[in-house]
């Protein structure tokens, strides 16, 4: 992530906002922006694991997909059992 920022503004519950001052004082970040980008990161990352997840449970759905998995199996099948047998 580039080091360059772009200023925003939002407007957030006072409880939050209060919350943020807490942490603050208490040391959780260098500055409030540090604490609110960490935490968004972490909130974006999690979105996006949330829907890989969807796509792999749509996936597990789809005919199509668990026939070509099963053919690409089948199609390894010699070589991993042959690969099975060199590991000691």
């Amino acid at each position: 992530m580039s080091n360059k920022t772009m200023k925003a503004t939002f407007n957030l519950h006072p409880d939050i906002l209060a919350e943020l001052d807490k942490a603050m004082s208490e040391g959780a970040a260098p500055s409030k922006n540090a604490l609110v980008e960490r935490a968004l990161v972490k909130e974006l990352k999690e979105l996006r694991r949330r829907a890989r997840q969807a796509l792999w449970e749509e996936g597990a759905r789809d005919p199509a997909l668990l026939k070509d998995i099963s053919q690409v199996e089948i199609a390894f099948q010699s070589a991993d059992a042959e690969t099975a047998g060199r590991i000691d």
